[in-house]
């Protein structure tokens, strides 16, 4: 890499650092005057009324920080890169705009899924779109895939990064952190395969984040709000843009995938509607059992998923990478029987003091 492409990169990240403070400071005065805030209620346990107009900075910082990188002199090697640039940018922008009018007026699950699927939607359209993958038994390329086949496994990707995302947003920094992983990832893989301009795409991601995060950290002063959402869009196209990068993320997201899946099963179980959040994920669950801190649990979590993440970059074996990604899974799946039996216990015990 070249001088010019170093400073290009840096300008992108300090220009998206410094809007997202920016922009978060404004987006938390002009949450209180259009009355977007967060109150405590059963499933968020702060103190008082917080904003949650986080996805003003997260959007505006990023979009701006991606339009000047592309006046940057910076290698373009993809002859689709502007296009799927526009999807990127078109389809985060519609998500965004659903998840205003959802903090605002707190829409009904129906209502934002229909917004998920029409800005992934809009992605795909602009080759944004998962067509062939590898195959980590025999390394084997599988694809081109049929087009049908390509639209819904693109589509459910989106759809499955956006509330993976959104459902792991509990916690003062959790997401944000998790995201910042990810993109720190995504960026170092793409400097190793030499896709120097879509690297300003996670290096302004990066930015972002860093920013917002001063903000988010514990104690929370604004909230992500419908920004965890369109973060769950930015970060499962990144993973495709340039050549499918899933298995990074598979890795690094594995756990919020798998507590997402875990709850869902769950409130299906108990004959409730899994797209309504409770308190039962693990980050709630550890929390109100007294186990830890949240600025204990969160640097966790980001330990635990920096860890898996980084193997990707370790190595470029498929077959080691998916045996990594069955460890975390058993690890997952232990601890994730550890706390429900803990939270029992303690339910158990709290009754017995209340008869």
């Amino acid at each position: 890499m070249t001088t010019t492409y170093w400073l290009s990169a840096g300008l992108t990240f300090g220009l998206a650092l410094a809007l997202a403070v920016l922009l978060t400071q404004v987006a938390r005065r002009l949450a209180h005057r259009l009355g977007i805030l967060a109150q405590p209620d059963s499933r968020r346990k702060h103190r008082g009324a917080i904003p949650k107009l986080g996805a003003l900075p997260l959007w505006l910082a990023f979009v701006t920080a991606v339009l000047v990188a592309q006046s940057l002199p910076v290698e373009r090697a993809d002859p689709n890169e502007a296009i799927r640039l526009f999807g990127l940018l078109a389809g985060g922008t519609l998500i965004f705009l659903v998840g205003l009018l959802d903090d605002k007026f707190d829409l009904a699950p129906h209502w934002q899924l229909i917004g998920q699927v029409a800005a992934a939607s809009v992605a795909i359209a602009c080759l944004i779109f998962i067509e062939r993958f590898n195959n980590p038994l025999t390394g084997e390329t599988v694809g081109p895939l049929p087009f049908a086949l390509t639209f819904i496994l693109s589509l459910f990707w989106l759809l499955l990064m956006m509330n993976t995302v959104n459902f792991l947003d509990g916690v003062d920094g959790l997401a944000g952190g998790v995201n910042l992983i990810a993109a720190a990832l995504l960026f170092l893989h793409t400097l190793r395969e030499n896709q120097l301009s879509v690297s300003l795409l996670p290096a302004a991601l990066i930015g972002t984040l860093l920013g917002f995060l001063l903000f988010n950290w514990h104690p929370a002063k604004i909230f992500m709000g419908s920004g965890a959402v369109y973060l769950g869009f930015v970060i499962g196209a990144l993973s495709i843009i340039g050549g499918a990068k899933m298995a990074t993320i598979l890795l690094v997201m594995g756990l919020p995938l798998l507590d997402l899946a875990w709850q869902a099963g769950r409130r299906l179980l108990e004959g409730k509607n899994p797209m309504i959040g409770d308190r039962g994920h693990l980050h709630f669950r550890v929390l109100d059992g007294g186990l830890l801190s949240p600025r204990a649990f969160t640097l966790i979590y980001y330990a635990f998923c920096a860890s898996f993440g980084a193997l990707a970059l370790l190595t470029t074996s498929r077959q080691f990478k998916l045996i990594a990604l069955l460890v975390m899974i058993g690890i997952a799946c232990i601890g994730f029987v550890l706390v429900a039996r803990r939270s029992r216990l303690k339910a158990r015990a709290t009754e017995s003091i209340g008869q």
